[in-house]
């Protein structure tokens, strides 16, 4: 019976091989591999009775159980019985050779079978084979081919026979029509001879160590003739690629005399093959082979056809070369190995063919021909070692090509040449600058184009060849010992030639290495020696060049450093006494740059710090000779940085630096005539730097420079024709103007740094009057005009009358025809302005500075006179107003003097024939009278008079004579002695009564333009002013106010507009007083102004909301006033959809929402604390429920415009940013936040906050959980205002509105979670609120009210014995309601009896106990993963009361659940999971098996991943080894979830089920029903989840244990 369930098994398992997934596939076979290990005979011979009854079944599925047969026999070759071997081998034999017709998927796994077996049986396959291998018969295809395969699985065992299979063969080469056999054919020849080659190879290991090669010789050769002669000319390629393959190998096992004798035809024959290049691999890799055998027996033949052979390869080695393409490369080198063959054998005729090549004409020749070269040098050192000069010499024309392909192919032959010391012959020298010049390549030119993974690339640039050539010099620098002596000190030499720039840092970092080479060698002492090696550059020039590239560091891959500790290493070599200096300054210099980036670098900085090393560098040296031939060596180079312009800069600065360091004067005069004469004066960077050059040297030779200097400006520079110089004779004016601008530069650099005592001296007859005589106007590019001597005039200071003498000049001349146009005007006044009232306090004669003032105040009275009018008073102090306004005292001063001045003229001309209206007296009124009480007393006096004279000004326009005298603008003048004291207290009640008088005579058109003036004064820079500008609106409005009643809604509006242009904490400030004083005065009146502003609230109109925050007893009157327009109105409106099903629309009514909207503003103030904490509860209660009945609501349509929108994002944008969107329910939950904010509830706020709550409160899905938090942190932190709350709060359980009775059960239902209810003696009143809400229509109130109820388990714990019963029976209801199709109310119900379950009576839980077990197990499986968890975590709390009386029952229900629960161990949800393993803990202790406890407790923590199949393995053991009875009952729960929705799941329960077989002792084993459990895992076999049939065909694998 036994063996009839393992045959089920394996048939099963085989019958699923239909299956069209390929994983399952190999989950079959893996499942027949696991059976195959614990009945492998038994396996095999199912397999094999399978394959023969189903003789129909289709080949792919055939080749799935073959390929197990295979793995079964290789896992247990050893212990296979002959018997089952023969079967095996009868078996596979027929399923090879069945069909004629070759399916080669399934032939070769039969044949592998065989193979297989045939690494023991080998005699047993051979035996059964060779019936199939018959003389005179053609054999089949894989017949032959498993010859082939076991000659090289099992070489001892194949060779012996291969004699015969030979002998057999050979007659059917002849009977071979068809390619494929013919193909197999070959392959068993090559594999035959490989087999036989290593058979001879190891003749010490072999059974028979007298087999010799001549055994086979005769048979191969046969066979060579057939393949050669015969099938080689086919035009199948497969074809002739197998003869090819095979013809390699057997040419080594050919008679020597034979092989000699057919070299003439089969070299040929071979090469011909070359025209299809798709064969080129294996054509190269037999001809290797063949080379390789005639190089063996000594071939002379072969030296014949080394001409035609050589051609051949070249061309293959010469063929485009893709490295992407793997057969491409295989065949290059297989190419490259032949001429290795021949460069052992043949090094002179091989080189004589070579090296002529590098001569051709083609580029690719070239290139092939270098990469042979390359080859042969690495491969045959030793026949190349007398063959050095000759390769050397034929390297000349290489070195010119200007192909990048042949540059590349060169870099890597010199790699090779260095290797193998080739570079260390004579011409090795000229190989090593190619190099080197291909380092000085430009780099980076590889980003611009893209990268080909050809090795033959066309766009090969010549950054690649650069980082080639850079990546070998370095490589041989430092890994080739050799190299050394060659290098060192020769690189030396390509440090200086500016051409080789680009290839200083990789020469640097190469001669850093050799130098540290040299130096362990040496000792301390190392220095250069010239003796040997005259081609050395300087120690000048080597200084000069390292240290002029270092000022651009970080160019050519970071140069400065490189090159700055090469310099480091050569200090001895530069000067002796340089080591104590330049060990400290260079690596400071390095660490410098290391420090920094080219975007951090200060090039102005760097350059400083290298000059500074200069000037260091020359004092440590002090020899003056030394510092001359530096000097020179610089000069000589200066020329050749022609093309490096910032190098070339700095070299210049350099210069001048060796020079102020020189002590030889002549050299220095000689220098500095050679630089003015040969600079490039239309270069900028050399322009300056000659300059710096020329001041740099001024520091110690001021006298020559300046010599210099003058000698050349008084040269024939500036001359057109020939001259003495005639060298800028062909200068263009342009040139000529380069060379002044340059020399005035000059001049100034030298003035710069030279010292300034000899610069004072020599500034008038040295400098300035050749700059003044040579260099005219036309340099300075100015057009005298008078105001310009003002303008030219030093701001700084007042030493002459010059500024006087002009506006005296301009005062007469404006009253000339023809006038000043309005621009030109305001030029003359702004550039007075300017050169006047700045200048610092008068440090010139008195008489000078008072008359110069006087000067500038009668040009502006005689601009003014020719336009005495309101608009050209407006126009003067639109000018004036910015000095007025000053920050600096003295400019102030001046200023308001000016204006007392023009304002006294003003009045005293002033005549007026007809009543016109003074329509900017606002303005200046406002611009004046806070200047009142200015910080400096003569401002003071002078802004009364302007004041005096405006108010009189008014009267004449009024129609007043002028001498008219009125009483109230008299009293100023008394005013003016008391203003000389700077006392606050007695400054502000001048500043009152000079409000009440201006607030007596201000006509009352005027009084918007002054309170808009008045604003702006609130941002003046004195402090004094800005606070007297506030003072004087709030007296204009107290003392006209009462009057203003019509006006308000324009001033708001004045206000608003004023807020929109300003931005300016000041101006805010004074237009929130002014509305708060207003709203003191007409409060309805300001309330509905604001009101009435459009919705959203741009921040101007919220400002003046806020301004009504400032005021205690009015805050509290508006609130009112605005809660009393949110109760009024209903909070929204339901619009119908026309589209059937949809529900209706809820737009907010406008005006509590706008209402709300100034709540916020006004709450949002922090002077509304009083207010709002008055109005605590009524305000919270008001604006909760306005969230409530907003959730979801649009706002109103068709909103009103601003009429100011324009200017919110416009020009004058000062208002703030644009107004936030507008959104009802998020502006209470603004509201509401601003409302506990000012009530001293900042807590409240920051903690639901951080809990994300605020969010909630506005989502439709999350509304009540925002309620929760909101109410859970009023318990926390605002306790004592819940009683007054809950009051307000209460009837709202009878509102008609759901969504008012949800806000206010979610409230209550989180307060009930709070202690502070217990406290406050609320819990009773509360918990029968949440009990008669369970009767409520709506589903959402009701499962609020039961949460509620769960909440009493934190918030009052002990009251849950005392009301045990009420709140069990609640939940149980809960749990049994129909009228929720969702299960909200029964989930909540859960959620809370979990809560609970802790606190309450044993006796009250263990009534119910099973009840609820059985009432929640269903949910177990609930579609909702809410439910699934919610039930899940329920029933772990229960099994606290599983003891005593009711435990072997709930341990029941335990074992009931436990599938459930390990399943759902991979739910598709995570919470589910998590609720899975709490249970399992829970449960783990009530299943008296402390091995499962100790899992459970250790394995299933909630925040660790689980490895659910160790995991289910090691619970499926304990449970097997504990509850062995409970097996069946286990699988028959896995049965039922083999039907499951969640593939998850169904793939777990047949797993689960393969565990516990696993475990389970074979003779409980016998308990289950395998044949239910066999067909149930055949149906899952056919499951549309792949990963199912994978399990179950595990599972299936696993029965074999309790079979």
């Amino acid at each position: 019976m036994s063996e009839s369930r393992v045959k089920r098994l394996a048939t099963t398992l085989m019958d699923a091989t239909t299956d069209k997934d390929p994983l399952v596939h190999e989950q079959i076979f893996s499942a027949l591999c696991y059976l195959g290990g614990q009945e492998p005979e038994e396996i095999l011979h199912a397999c094999e009775e399978y394959l023969r009854q189903h003789d129909k079944l289709a080949y792919p599925h055939r080749v799935i159980i073959l390929r197990a047969m295979e793995a079964v026999v290789k896992g247990s070759l050893s212990q296979l019985d002959k018997s089952t071997a023969k079967v095996v081998i009868f078996l596979a034999s027929n399923e090879m050779t069945k069909s004629k017709d070759i399916i080669f998927e399934w032939q070769q796994a039969a044949s592998n079978v065989l193979v297989a077996v045939g690494r023991r049986f080998i005699n047993k396959v051979m035996e059964e084979v060779l019936t199939k291998f018959q003389p005179g018969v053609l054999p089949h295809y894989f017949i032959v081919q498993t010859f082939a395969n076991l000659s090289m699985a099992n070489v001892f065992g194949m060779v012996p026979f291969l004699n015969s299979i030979l002998g057999t063969m050979l007659p059917m080469l002849g009977m071979a029509r068809q390619d494929n056999m013919k193909s197999v054919f070959c392959y068993a020849l090559q594999s035959f001879s490989e087999s036989i080659q290593e058979y001879l190879a190891n003749l010490d290991k072999a059974p028979d160590p007298t087999v010799r090669r001549d055994t086979f010789s005769n048979e191969i050769f046969s066979a060579y003739e057939v393949l050669f002669y015969g099938w080689l000319q086919s035009r199948e390629a497969k074809l002739r690629l197998a003869v090819v393959e095979a013809l390699g190998p057997m040419t080594h096992l050919l008679p020597s005399e034979k092989l000699e004798e057919q070299l003439p035809r089969l070299i040929p024959g071979i090469l011909v093959l070359y025209r299809k290049p798709a064969e080129a691999y294996y054509i190269s890799k037999s001809l290797c082979q063949i080379l390789e055998a005639s190089v063996n027996i000594g071939s002379r033949t072969l030296d014949t056809q080394l001409d035609t052979l050589l051609n051949a390869l070249q061309l293959q080695i010469c063929a485009p070369l893709d490295s992407s393409m793997p057969v491409p490369l295989k065949n290059h080198n297989e190419v490259l190995r032949c001429f290795t063959v021949l460069a052992s054998s043949f090094p002179d005729h091989l080189l004589g063919f070579l090296l002529p090549k590098l001569e051709s004409g083609n580029e690719r020749i070239r290139v092939g021909t270098l990469t042979i070269l390359r080859q042969i040098i690495n491969s045959t050192p030793s026949q190349m070692e007398f063959k050095k000069p000759f390769i050397l010499s034929s390297m000349k024309l290489p070195l010119q090509d200007n192909s990048n392909r042949v540059k590349r192919a060169v870099v890597h032959v010199i790699s090779a040449m260095a290797h193998h010391g080739y570079l260390e012959q004579p011409g090795g020298e000229a190989l090593i600058e190619f190099l080197v010049r291909q380092c000085a390549l430009p780099a980076n030119q590889a980003l611009l184009l893209p990268r080909r993974s050809s090795l033959e690339m066309e766009d090969l640039t010549d950054s690649h060849v650069r980082d080639i050539s850079v990546n070998t010099l370095f490589l041989i620098s430092t890994t080739v010992d050799r190299m050394a002596d060659v290098l060192w000190p020769y690189l030396l030499e390509f440090v200086t030639p500016i051409p080789l720039t680009n290839a200083l840092t990789p020469l640097c970092k190469s001669l850093l290495f050799l130098a540290a080479q040299r130096q362990e060698e040496e000792g301390d002492g190392f220095q250069l020696t010239y003796d040997n090696n005259a081609g050395l550059p300087s120690p000048y020039a080597l200084t000069v060049r390292l240290l002029v590239v270092s000022s651009q560091p970080y160019l050519g891959e970071g140069r400065g450093s490189a090159c700055l500790r090469l310099l480091n290493v050569l200090q001895l070599s530069v000067h002796k006494d340089l080591k104590p200096l330049w060990s400290r300054k260079i690596p400071a210099l390095v660490e410098h740059l290391e420090a920094n980036t080219t975007e951090s670098l200060s090039q102005k900085e760097w350059e400083e710090r290298l000059l500074k090393f200069l000037r260091e560098t020359l004092a440590a040296i002090s020899d003056p000779l030394w510092t001359s031939q530096l000097t020179q060596e610089m000069c000589r180079r200066l020329s050749s940085y022609n093309c490096y312009p910032m190098e070339k800069n700095f070299l210049y600065k350099c210069i001048g630096t060796a020079l102020a360091a020189c002590n030889n004067k002549d050299l220095v005069r000689k220098q500095l005539q050679d630089l003015l004469e040969t600079a490039r004066y239309q270069e900028e960077a050399e322009r300056e730097g000659l300059a710096s050059c020329l001041g740099l040297c001024a520091v110690t030779h001021l006298d020559e420079t300046l010599a210099k200097l003058e000698e050349f400006v008084k040269s024939d520079v500036f001359k057109k024709s020939a001259g003495l110089f005639s060298i800028f004779k062909d200068r263009s004016d342009h040139e000529v103007e380069k060379v002044k601008s340059t020399l005035i530069l000059c001049y100034g650099h030298v003035a710069k740094h030279a010292p300034r005592e000899l610069v004072l001296a020599r500034i008038e007859t040295d400098i300035l009057r050749n700059i003044f005589l040579y260099f005219n106007t036309k340099v300075l590019g100015i057009k005298v005009e008078t105001k310009d001597f003002i303008k030219a005039e030093p701001v700084d200071s007042l030493r002459t009358s010059i500024r006087q003498k002009a506006m005296m000049a301009c005062m007469y001349l404006v009253i000339l025809e023809p006038p000043l146009s309005d621009t030109e005007k305001a030029e003359l006044v702004e550039s007075c302005l300017s050169s006047v009232l700045p200048l610092p306090l008068p440090d010139a004669p008195e008489p000078l500075w008072s008359n110069t003032l006087h000067a500038l105040k009668d040009l502006l009275k005689s601009l003014l006179h020719r336009h005495m009018t309101p608009h050209g008073l407006q126009n003067m102090f639109e000018h004036l107003s910015p000095w007025i306004k000053s920050a600096k005292e003295h400019e102030r001063e001046r200023a308001v003097d000016v204006s007392a001045a023009i304002l006294a003229f003003y009045r005293e001309k002033l005549n007026v024939s007809t009543v016109v209206p003074f329509y900017n007296l606002g303005f200046l009124m406002a611009l004046f009278s806070p200047r009142c009480t200015d910080s400096q007393a003569s401002v003071r006096q002078h802004a009364v008079d302007c004041v005096y004279s405006l108010l009189y000004v008014q009267l004449c326009y009024e129609g007043f004579s002028r001498d008219h005298r009125d009483d109230s603008i008299e009293k100023l003048k008394a005013l003016k002695p008391g203003l000389r004291d700077p006392d606050v207290s007695i400054l502000f009640q001048a500043c009152c009564s000079i409000a009440k008088v201006i607030a007596k005579r201000l006509p009352p058109d005027q009084m918007l333009s002054l309170l808009l003036s008045m604003l702006e004064g609130l941002a003046d820079p004195d402090r004094n002013c800005s606070r007297a500008a506030t003072v004087m609106i709030n007296s204009i409005l107290k003392e006209r106010g009462a009057v203003l009643l019509e006006k308000v809604p324009e001033i708001l509006e004045m206000v608003h507009a004023k807020l929109q242009e300003v931005d300016e904490e000041p101006v805010r400030r004074a237009a929130q007083q002014t509305v708060c004083i207003l709203a003191t005065q007409h409060k309805a009146a300001v309330v509905a102004t604001l009101l009435g502003r459009p919705l959203p609230l741009d921040s101007c109109t919220c400002t003046m909301w806020q301004a009504l925050a400032s005021d205690p007893p009015l805050t509290s009157q508006v609130l009112e006033l605005l809660l009393e327009k949110i109760h009024r109105d209903v909070p929204y409106k339901e619009n119908k959809s026309f589209l059937r099903g949809s529900t209706p629309e809820r737009v907010a009514t406008p005006f509590p929402l706008a209402a709300t909207c100034a709540l916020h503003e006004i709450l949002s103030v922090r002077e509304s604390g009083p207010a709002a904490l008055g109005l605590y509860a009524e305000l919270f209660v008001s604006l909760l429920l306005r969230v409530s009945c907003t959730v979801g609501v649009q706002p109103p349509r068709n909103l009103p415009l601003h009429k100011d929108r324009r200017s919110l994002g416009g020009k004058g944008g000062g208002g703030g940013p644009a107004p936030r969107p507008l959104e009802p329910c998020s502006s209470a939950v603004e509201t509401l936040k601003a409302m506990l904010i000012q009530g001293g509830s900042q807590e409240v706020v920051r903690a639901v906050a951080e809990a994300g709550g605020w969010e909630w409160l506005w989502s439709t899905e999350r509304h009540h959980d925002g309620v929760a938090l909101l109410a859970s942190a009023m318990a926390k932190h605002a306790g004592p205002k819940l009683p007054s709350i809950v009051k307000h709060l209460s009837p709202m359980f009878n509102s008609l509105y759901d969504s008012q009775r949800l806000t206010t059960t979610a409230f209550f239902a989180e307060l009930l979670g709070s202690n502070v209810v217990n406290d406050l003696v609320l819990l009773e009143s509360m918990m029968d609120s949440m009990t008669a809400r369970q009767r409520d229509s709506c589903n959402a109130v009701r499962m609020l009210a039961l949460r509620g109820l769960g909440n009493i388990a934190s918030g009052a714990p002990e009251k849950v014995r005392k009301h045990g019963a009420q709140l069990l029976a609640s939940m149980m209801n809960g749990m049994d309601d129909k009228e929720d199709p969702n299960h909200a109310v029964a989930l909540e119900a859960m959620c809370g009896l979990s809560k609970l379950l802790a606190l309450m009576e044993e006796r009250d839980v263990r009534s119910m106990l099973l009840h609820v077990a059985i009432r929640i197990r269903p949910f177990f499986d609930s579609e909702r993963p809410e439910l699934r968890r919610s039930s899940v975590v329920l029933f772990g709390n229960l099994t606290k009361f599983s003891a005593g009386s009711s435990e072997d029952a709930f341990f029941e229900q335990i074992l009931n659940g436990l599938v459930t629960l390990l399943l759902h161990l991979q739910d598709p949800k995570a919470e589910v999971i998590k609720a899975c393993k709490f249970a399992l803990r829970m449960c783990g202790p009530s299943m008296g098996c402390p091995g499962l406890c100790d899992m459970f407790q250790n394995h299933l923590h909630e925040d660790r991943g689980l490895h659910y199949g160790e995991f289910m393995n090691d619970v499926c053991k304990h449970l097997m080894q504990s509850y062995p009875d409970t097996l069946t009952r286990l699988v028959a729960t896995n049965l039922f979830y083999f039907k499951s929705n969640w593939p998850d799941i169904r793939a777990a329960a047949p797993m689960f089920v393969g565990f516990l077989v696993l475990h389970v002792n074979p003779e409980h084993g016998q308990q289950l029903d395998l044949d239910e459990l066999i067909a149930a895992l055949t149906v899952l076999l056919k499951d549309p989840v792949a990963a199912v049939r994978m399990k179950a065909a595990e599972t299936l694998g696993r029965l074999v244990r309790i079979v």
